[in-house]
């Protein structure tokens, strides 16, 4: 599966509300300064308990290994957020929101492991976004609307292009894929299928 729409009433408004709260926030720029171009920044929610009170950059890194995970203090005051949180019946690692800007461009790359073929999971909810967006997994276009939360196959080569005068915000959660998760992946009425799936959706 290259990338699925889950079944999930996403709270839109509120959560825009939630994010023009942040107005103050501390954003830094995402490390990976070589897979982008323009600006492309994050805002940790969540990160290993290591990093609580580390700089924002160590807590904003998107795949680490570690068993225990801790809400930032930010998520408090965030409670839009906080129910996409409790909604999800998976263990959640690390949550953070990522700007992309306008005429800004993620260029193509994975993420490798970072998939539910391996037990691991990235989700995507768009908050603000425009049509002239375009995120890409292996060239397919993933159709992602605002108020959507969607699972993304980031082990396969994806780039994100924003095309408009807008940033983009999206909340990004990277989880367990545990059987409820898989689930969720496998009733969804959208998605993107690669020549794997058919091995794949047996296999679990």
């Amino acid at each position: 599966m290259l990338f699925a729409r889950l079944d999930f009433q996403v709270p839109l408004e509120d959560l825009k509300k939630d994010v023009d709260s942040l107005q103050d926030a501390e954003w830094i720029p995402h490390v990976n300064q070589k897979d982008y171009q323009g600006s492309w920044d994050v805002l940790p929610l969540r990160c290993l308990a290591e990093h609580e009170n580390s700089h924002p950059i160590m807590q904003g890194f998107a795949i680490q290994t570690g068993d225990e995970w801790v809400n930032l203090p930010l998520l408090k005051k965030l409670p839009s957020i906080h129910r996409v949180l409790n909604y999800l019946q998976c263990p959640v690692k690390s949550m953070r929101l990522m700007r992309l800007h306008a005429a800004a461009e993620i260029k193509p790359h994975r993420d490798l492991g970072l998939s539910a073929k391996y037990g691991e999971a990235r989700l995507h909810i768009p908050i603000e976004s425009n049509e002239l967006l375009e995120f890409r997994i292996n060239d397919e276009l993933v159709p992602m609307q605002e108020g959507e939360l969607w699972y993304l196959n980031v082990d396969q080569t994806h780039q994100v292009l924003n095309k408009g005068s807008r940033e983009r915000i999206n909340l990004v959660i990277d989880c367990v894929a545990n059987d409820w998760l898989k689930q969720k992946i496998q009733e969804s009425s959208l998605c993107g299928r690669d020549h794997h799936d058919n091995q794949y959706l047996s296999a679990i």
